[in-house]
């Protein structure tokens, strides 16, 4: 009797134990197990996501296009005028001054302070009243000196030339110089230097927003510099409102010239 229970339940355990580990349920606990990982990944896609839909909204409150539409800030007046690292140290085409005792190559951008007038008196007017300093009696040989004086003129102006390079200059040089051209290109044609109009602050801004991004890009843990750039970026809003209450006209022709959508500028910026 007692043999015959044991037997019966050895069976029992027996059977339980092989239903227990079924392939059915390796199956299904497989399944569960890749059902889990899916998620996992589909929560990390889902914050990969958001934190891009963040960083495109940043971007468009900085640069002041989607992402994709580059070619609004290349087409743009304000990206035409000023010079950038890359133009710089690009192979340059020097401008050439045709003389008849020798040529006077100048490089394509000269270093700030140098006016369109200053060059002319430097390159054009200056090395011929040079060679001719001092002659007062024509004579035999006469015609040689002042030869020989204009050549020794023209290798001097190369020389300065190379000099006054706009290469040579630091970055706050280059900065200089883009400011420069950036307020008589906004200004109005009676007053080429007007730095109080809305326009010509609103592009000074616009030049330090894109150099602060482009240094964010490279440190992007420099938290002093990124509170900066908002900063600069809700001043710049804050001076386009401005005109847009002062001249709805002048507001809608300086965004495009700013590279510029105006959703960029109204509503909530988040940068």
């Amino acid at each position: 009797m007692l043999k015959s229970c044991l037997v019966n339940v050895s069976q029992a355990v027996a059977s339980s134990s092989r239903s227990s580990f079924h392939t059915s349920a390796v199956r299904n606990a497989r399944l569960s197990s890749k059902q889990v990982r899916h998620e996992k990944v589909s929560k990390v896609q889902a914050r990969i996501n958001r934190k891009l839909a963040f960083d495109a909204q940043r971007e468009y409150a900085v640069l002041g296009h989607r992402p994709g539409q580059d070619h609004k800030w290349r087409s743009c007046a304000l990206a035409e005028v000023i010079i950038t690292q890359d133009a710089l140290y690009s192979e340059p085409v020097p401008e050439i001054i045709h003389s008849p005792e020798g040529d006077i190559e100048l490089p394509p951008h000269l270093n700030f302070g140098i006016t369109e007038r200053s060059k002319e008196l430097l390159f054009k007017v200056l090395p011929p009243l040079s060679a001719q300093e001092g002659v007062t009696k024509f004579g035999e040989n006469t015609v040689s000196e002042v030869q020989e004086a204009m050549e020794n003129e023209n290798a001097k102006a190369n020389m300065f030339a190379k000099v006054i390079d706009l290469r040579n200059a630091n970055a706050k040089g280059l900065a200089f110089e883009n400011r420069r051209r950036c307020i008589k290109l906004f200004s109005p044609p009676g007053n080429p230097f007007d730095t109080g109009r809305p326009e010509v602050q609103a592009a000074l801004l616009t030049i330090q927003i894109r150099g602060l991004w482009k240094h964010l890009l490279a440190f992007r843990k420099d938290i002093d510099n990124r509170r900066g750039l908002r900063q600069l970026v809700h001043e710049r809003a804050k001076i386009l409102k401005y005109l847009r209450r002062l001249d709805r006209d002048r507001y809608e022709a300086v965004l495009p010239r700013l590279g510029l959508d105006a959703a960029s500028v109204e509503g909530e910026l988040v940068v």
